[in-house]
């Protein structure tokens, strides 16, 4: 299994920039495609981003589009989360996950996919 420690969160004001960082430990990183999910209070859990194994294939909630950016880096077994013109409602807590998947440009979108789970940041952008 794989264990993950999310870093980076914090207050930031609408418009600006924050780069979550994801830690993993454990087993091979690369065997995972990862994702970013958010809760904000009394909100369910929802998809913000993935990313295959290989780093090739990358998807995003339409609300995030063109804000933030997926990367990870398979030799420091890292995920990150570029968010940037953060608004208020990207006010949550951010999880990272990991879907331990066979095929290298494989990525999904589903809380259900994922299996391991990092304990969250709070992220607070204020308006």
């Amino acid at each position: 299994q794989v264990q993950l420690v999310e870093s980076g969160g914090g207050l930031v004001q609408a418009g600006g920039s924050l780069r979550l960082s994801c830690a993993a430990s454990g087993r091979t990183f690369s065997a995972y495609a990862m994702g970013w999910f958010r809760q904000a209070p009394g909100n369910e859990r929802e998809f913000v981003a993935a990313i295959s194994r290989s780093g090739r294939n990358t998807g995003y909630v339409d609300s995030v589009k063109g804000r933030f950016t997926i990367s990870r880096d398979n030799a420091k077994n890292t995920v990150y989360l570029r968010m940037n013109r953060v608004k208020p409602e990207d006010t949550a807590v951010y999880y990272c996950a990991a879907d331990p998947v066979h095929s290298s440009d494989y990525l999904a979108e589903t809380i259900g996919a994922y299996d391991y789970w990092g304990q969250g940041t709070q992220v607070t952008v204020s308006s």
